[in-house]
C-alpha cells in the first residue's frame, strides 16, 4: 500500500492526541440536550410504580386541564393512530423439540397491565418540563396488584407468577449449540470434573449522558426528524420507520451529534424516541424529552443477569476434555431489540474461548421476569462465557494442585493449530495465547507475588492473584460504507457509516486517510450521525469500527488516490504508472516534476483540466464486504487484590493486561478503550448490582446512592501492553479493541479474590459484606 505512514507523526500506529477533545473540553460539543428547536414543548412520562399490576381504570381528565398541558397520550391513542409494536430484531432458534421463541407484544404505552417498575403508561406534553411532570401527578390510575417474580433463578418455578398468561409460561426460548452427545462422551472419560455455580449480576450501563430525544415533524418535507444519542443513525431510522410508523425510510431523518457514551445500550429502538415524534406530529410543534438519572436506571436496558451451573471434564494431565453449562438468563418483562440473542447465539460465538476444547454443550433458557429488559452491554454475551470458562479452569487447577497459569498453558490453542475452527464453527484466524499470557505475567511481576503476599500478611491482610483470559467475537455486520470527498482546496471530507460515541474516530480515521493520501492530518473532517449525509452503514457496536469502518475508509482513500494519480499524470503529461505520492506531492518517478494535492484537487473540479472521459471531482465511496462476520481480539488480564480481614473491604491493588487487537491504529486510543473496559469490568466484579426486591418487585438501586459505580480511587494504576498478531482477514490487520476489559477484568478479579480467601468460588459483586461473610467460612 502506498504512503503507509508508519513512522510519521500522524500516521497509522502513532499515539496521536484526540483531535475532538479540544472541541469537547472547551464546551463546544453538541449533545442532544444542547439541541433546542424553536417552539418546542416538553414531554414527561408516567411510569408504573408497580412490578406487576392490572390497569382497571385510567383517568387523565385532571391532567389535561393542568397549567401548560398541551397533549396527553395513552396507549389507546397510540392504537387509534396506528403506532406499531416494538419488535425483537432477532430470532433465536429453539432447541429441537421445544417451543419457538415467544416474543410478547411491546406497546409504546400500556393500557391493560404493567409488568415492571418503570413500564410507561401515560405521556404528557406541556409548555415546560416542570409543567409536564406536575401534570403526571394528576393522572388517576386504579391498579389491581398482581404477584411478581424478579429472581432469575425462580422464574421457572412451578409457583412463579406467569407474566404472559396467553403464553402460559415464563420461558421465552430454550437454546443449545447442540453438542450434548459429544460432551457426554467426553465427561464419561474424565479423570476429574470441576463444577461451579455462578451468578452474572445485573448491571445498569449508565452512560455519562442521560438519554434525550427531540422530535419534530417537517410539514414541508412530510417527514419526521429525530435528534437523539445513538450508536448509529441508520439502524434507528430503519426500526422506527419500518415497525413503529410504517413509513418509507426517506420520511424519517435521524441525527446524532456528540454522544456521551453508548456501551451497546444506545443502539436500540426506544419508545421515548417514538413518543416525541408521534407527539410532535400531533401537536404541530417540536417535542423534547430528557431522562434524569433515575429515569435512566428505569428506562435504559440492563445487562447480564444470568444464573449458571457449569462443569468441565479433565483428563489425568489437566487437559480439558469437555464443558457443559446450564444457564437461566433474564430477558425482563419484554424483549428488547437483541435481548435473547445476547446469552445465546452472540455469546456462544466464542464458546471454548482460547482453549482447545471441542466437546462443549451450552444450554440456555431465556426467561421473563418482572424487571426491565436486558440487552447488549459491553461485551454482549462474551464476558459471561469467558467468566464461566475461567472460573472452571481455576477450580480445575485446584483439583490438580497446579497453578492457574499452568492449567491454562496445558489447554491453549497452539499457534500451529491456527486457523482453529472452534466448537460452534467459527474460525479463529490468529492469536498467540500462550505468548500473550506470558507477556501479561511478566508485566504483572507474577514471580514477585509471594513477596507482596508476605508484606500484606504482615499488615494483617490477605492478598491473592488471578488470571482472566478472554477472546472476543468482534465485528458484527460484515459490511460497512465510507465516502471520501476531496474539496477543491485539498481538504478531505470523510463520510462513514460507523458512529463515534467516545471512541475517537475523528482521530483514528484521520490517521488512516493521512497515511494513505499524505494530506495533513488536520485537513481531514469526519462526517457521521445524520441520515441526510450518511447513505448507509451499521453504526458502532461489537468493536467493529476500526476493522469495518477503518477498512472502508482505507479503500475509499485508495480509490481517491488512484483517480488523483490519473489527474496528476495528465497535468504532468506522463503515464499514471510513473506517478508516486511522496508526502503531500505527486512526483514523476526519478524526476523533480511534481504537483501538490491542492493543485490536483483544484484540477479535479475543472473539467478542462481532466483527462478525457474522467468525471469531475475526487469523490469516491466504497461498500466494504467481507465473508466472515467477526474477527477475534483476545487478551490476558492479571489482577492482585488485597482484603482487609476485619472489614471485608477488597482493594484491587495491581492490574496488568496484555491484549491482542491486531495492528494498532492509535495506541493511545486503544489504551483508553482498555482502561474504560477494565473500569466497567471492575465495576461488575466489585461494586455494581442492580437489585429488585424479591417480594414487592420494587427496583432498589435506582440512584447513585444505591448503585455503586467505580470511581478513580477504586482503580489501581493499569499496566497495559499489546501482543500484536495481525489478523489476515483485512488489509489493515486490525481486530476490535473496545470490549476486552469488560471480558477480562471480572474473571481476573474474582480469581484473585478466591485465591486470597482460599475458596473455589465467590459470586460478584465482591462487596465488603459478601467478602466478610466469606472470611467467616
Amino acid at each position: 500500500m502506498s504512503n503507509q505512514g508508519l513512522g510519521e507523526q500522524f500516521g497509522i500506529g502513532q499515539p496521536v492526541r484526540r483531535k475532538e477533545d479540544v472541541r469537547l473540553l472547551t464546551g463546544r460539543g453538541t449533545y442532544t440536550d444542547d439541541v433546542n428547536l424553536p417552539g418546542q414543548a416538553h414531554l414527561a412520562i408516567l411510569r408504573s410504580p408497580h412490578a406487576h399490576a392490572r390497569i382497571l381504570s385510567l383517568d387523565t381528565t385532571a391532567a389535561q386541564a393542568a397549567p401548560g398541558v398541551l397533549l396527553v397520550l395513552t396507549g389507546h391513542d397510540a392504537a387509534a393512530d396506528g403506532i406499531g409494536l416494538f419488535p425483537v430484531m432477532v430470532d433465536v432458534p429453539a432447541l429441537a423439540g421445544t417451543e419457538p421463541l415467544y416474543a410478547p407484544p411491546r406497546a409504546i404505552l400500556q393500557t391493560e397491565a404493567v409488568r415492571f417498575v418503570g413500564d410507561p403508561v401515560v405521556a404528557i406534553v406541556a409548555e415546560t418540563r416542570l409543567q409536564a411532570m406536575d401534570a403526571l401527578e394528576l393522572v388517576e390510575i386504579d391498579y389491581e396488584m398482581l404477584p411478581s417474580v424478579t429472581d432469575t433463578a425462580r422464574a421457572l418455578d412451578a409457583d412463579a407468577p406467569v407474566i404472559w398468561p396467553d403464553h402460559g409460561s415464563n420461558l421465552c426460548v430454550t437454546w443449545s449449540n447442540g453438542r450434548a452427545a459429544e460432551t457426554d462422551a467426553a465427561f464419561a472419560k474424565a479423570a476429574k470434573i470441576a463444577k461451579v455455580e455462578l451468578v452474572q449480576n445485573r448491571l445498569v450501563g449508565n452512560p455519562m449522558e442521560p438519554r434525550v430525544a427531540v422530535g419534530a415533524f417537517n410539514t414541508e418535507r412530510d417527514r419526521y426528524e429525530l435528534h437523539s444519542p445513538s450508536q448509529g443513525v441508520m439502524k434507528v431510522r430503519e426500526s422506527l420507520a419500518k415497525f413503529i410508523f410504517k413509513i418509507p425510510m426517506e420520511k424519517l431523518r435521524v441525527v446524532s451529534l456528540d454522544v456521551g457514551g453508548g456501551f451497546g445500550l444506545r443502539g436500540k429502538n426506544f419508545p421515548e424516541s417514538a413518543m416525541v415524534l408521534w407527539a410532535a406530529k400531533k401537536l404541530g410543534r417540536p417535542v423534547k424529552w430528557r431522562a434524569d438519572r433515575t429515569e435512566t436506571f428505569l428506562s435504559d436496558p440492563h445487562g447480564r443477569d444470568h444464573v449458571t451451573k457449569a462443569e468441565m471434564a479433565f483428563d489425568a494431565h489437566g487437559k480439558a476434555l469437555g464443558m457443559r453449562t446450564d444457564t437461566v438468563a433474564a430477558m425482563g418483562a419484554y424483549l428488547f431489540d437483541m435481548g435473547p440473542r445476547i446469552p445465546t447465539v452472540a455469546g456462544a460465538r466464542i464458546a471454548g474461548t482460547v482453549y482447545d476444547l471441542q466437546a462443549v454443550n451450552l444450554n440456555v433458557r431465556c426467561v421473563f421476569t418482572n424487571t426491565h429488559s436486558t440487552d447488549a452491554y459491553r461485551g454482549a454475551g462474551r464476558p459471561e462465557i469467558a467468566y464461566t470458562v475461567e472460573r472452571l479452569l481455576d477450580v480445575g487447577a485446584g483439583l490438580f494442585g497446579i497453578g492457574k497459569d499452568e492449567i491454562r498453558r496445558r489447554n491453549y490453542i497452539r499457534q500451529d493449530q491456527m486457523p482453529y475452527t472452534n466448537c460452534v464453527g467459527n474460525d479463529l484466524d490468529s492469536g498467540d495465547f500462550a505468548g500473550t499470557q506470558q507477556m501479561a505475567l511478566d508485566l504483572a511481576d507474577w514471580d514477585g507475588f509471594e513477596v507482596r503476599r508476605a508484606a500484606s500478611e504482615a499488615r494483617g491482610k490477605k492478598r491473592g492473584r488471578g488470571i482472566g483470559y478472554f477472546i472476543e467475537a468482534s465485528g458484527g455486520q460484515p459490511q460497512e460504507w465510507a465516502r471520501l470527498h476531496m474539496t477543491p482546496e485539498g481538504k478531505a471530507r470523510l463520510h462513514v457509516g460507523t458512529f463515534s460515541h467516545g471512541q475517537g474516530h475523528e482521530t483514528a480515521f484521520a490517521q488512516i486517510v493521512h497515511a494513505r493520501l499524505g494530506i495533513p492530518f488536520e485537513d481531514v473532517e469526519l462526517v457521521q450521525g445524520d441520515t441526510d449525509t450518511v447513505e448507509q452503514g451499521f453504526g458502532t457496536g461489537g468493536s467493529r469500527s476500526s476493522q469495518m469502518g477503518g477498512v472502508a475508509t482505507s479503500r475509499a482513500s485508495e480509490a481517491v488516490l488512484a483517480k488523483a494519480k490519473r489527474i496528476a499524470a495528465h497535468l504532468l503529461e506522463v503515464g499514471s504508472a510513473d506517478i508516486e505520492l511522496q508526502g503531500n506531492r505527486f512526483v514523476v518517478a526519478g524526476t523533480d516534476l511534481s504537483v501538490t494535492w491542492t493543485q490536483v484537487a483544484a484540477a479535479a473540479a475543472d473539467p478542462a483540466k481532466l483527462p478525457e472521459g474522467e468525471a469531475p471531482g475526487l469523490d469516491e465511496q466504497v461498500l466494504y464486504k467481507r465473508s466472515t462476520e467477526c474477527n477475534f481480539p483476545n487478551g490476558c488480564h492479571v489482577a492482585e487484590v488485597e482484603i482487609d480481614t476485619e472489614t471485608g473491604v477488597l482493594t484491587v491493588d495491581r492490574y496488568a493486561a496484555v491484549d491482542d487487537v491486531g495492528n494498532v491504529i492509535n495506541p493511545m486510543l486503544v489504551h483508553g478503550q482498555s482502561h474504560g473496559g477494565i473500569a466497567q469490568g471492575l465495576g461488575q466484579a466489585v461494586l455494581e448490582h442492580a437489585v429488585y426486591d424479591s417480594e414487592s418487585g420494587q427496583f432498589l438501586t435506582a440512584t447513585f446512592q444505591d448503585y455503586a459505580m467505580p470511581r478513580a480511587g477504586d482503580l489501581p494504576d493499569l499496566a497495559i501492553g499489546f501482543n500484536i498478531v495481525p489478523t489476515p482477514i483485512n488489509e489493515l490487520g486490525v481486530k476490535g479493541a473496545g470490549e476486552g476489559g469488560a471480558c477480562g477484568a471480572p474473571p481476573a478479579i474474582v480469581s484473585a479474590a478466591c485465591d486470597a480467601l482460599g475458596l473455589d468460588h465467590i459470586d460478584m459483586p465482591l462487596t465488603p459484606e459478601r467478602v466478610w461473610r466469606a472470611l467467616g467460612r
